[in-house]
């Protein structure tokens, strides 16, 4: 599969008018290398991309027309070993009911149950692009075989694997920013040194009086801070607070 900027631009989405052009680009692409794509912009949106016209095109662009539409299992999300592995993965893998297939080891996608997979994937193998977004959102395309029997995309993804992952972020981060609506943090959101500070502390769980104490500031002084922090991110509580900050990079979650 050769790459070009006019066919990595044939799948980019600059508005809701572009959407089914793209589309059809990204599925010509997919069909030359013998492959279905399946995309969705929010694995934990029921909801499945759609053109401008409200048309959806899992189903009248890329032809899942069968038993196996996808977006209307209300529980994909949960169930499916695809999308649990796209939270734990940012690259292109391969997976069948023997295992995950990535170019780095990723001992997340080692514990993930792959009992009675071909059911709960719906599909007996496919190669998958997880897409990580702004604010934590996660989109993923998927990648099936137009031969149903096939079970084996080791050649199909070394030769593939790439360009597919290009093809499908620019498409599904087009998509978003194209058809996205109102934003999930105001753009106005800069937060101060001694915010970013007070929520670090707050992240691990330490109350205001506990942060007043290390950092020697008044429990008020501390209250104002995260105050402050929750009005830019326009946050409805600590918990979100502490969340959204995690979202901009401000502060790590990790333990």
């Amino acid at each position: 599969m050769q790459l070009s900027v006019e066919s990595i631009d044939s799948v980019r989405i600059s508005s809701p008018q572009d959407v089914r052009r793209a589309a059809e680009a990204l599925h010509r692409i997919a069909s030359e290398a013998g492959m279905r794509a399946a995309p969705a912009h929010d694995i934990a949106d029921k909801r499945t991309p759609v053109d401008a016209d409200g048309n959806i095109l899992a189903r009248d662009v890329f032809g899942w027309n069968d038993e196996k539409v996808w977006w209307r299992n209300s529980r994909i999300a949960l169930d499916s070993p695809l999308t649990s592995a796209c939270r734990f993965e940012s690259e292109p893998f391969w997976v069948n009911a023997n295992g995950f297939h990535t170019r780095q080891p990723n001992h997340y996608l080692t514990a993930i149950d792959l009992t009675n997979f071909e059911a709960r994937a719906m599909t007996r193998a496919a190669i998958v692009v997880p897409v990580h977004l702004p604010f934590g959102q996660i989109g993923a395309v998927s990648f099936n075989p137009l031969d149903p029997e096939a079970t084996e995309l080791d050649d199909v993804f070394l030769e593939n694997g790439d360009a597919f992952g290009i093809y499908s972020r620019t498409f599904i981060a087009s998509y978003v920013h194209a058809m996205g609506s109102v934003q999930a943090l105001p753009p106005a959101s800069r937060l101060s040194k001694r915010e970013v500070e007070c929520l670090r502390w707050a992240a691990i769980g330490k109350t205001d009086l506990e942060i007043s104490m290390i950092m020697g500031r008044s429990r008020a002084t501390v209250r104002f801070h995260i105050h402050n922090a929750s009005m830019k991110l326009n946050a409805v509580n600590r918990s979100q607070t502490v969340f959204k900050a995690a979202q901009l990079g401000y502060i790590s979650l990790a333990t």
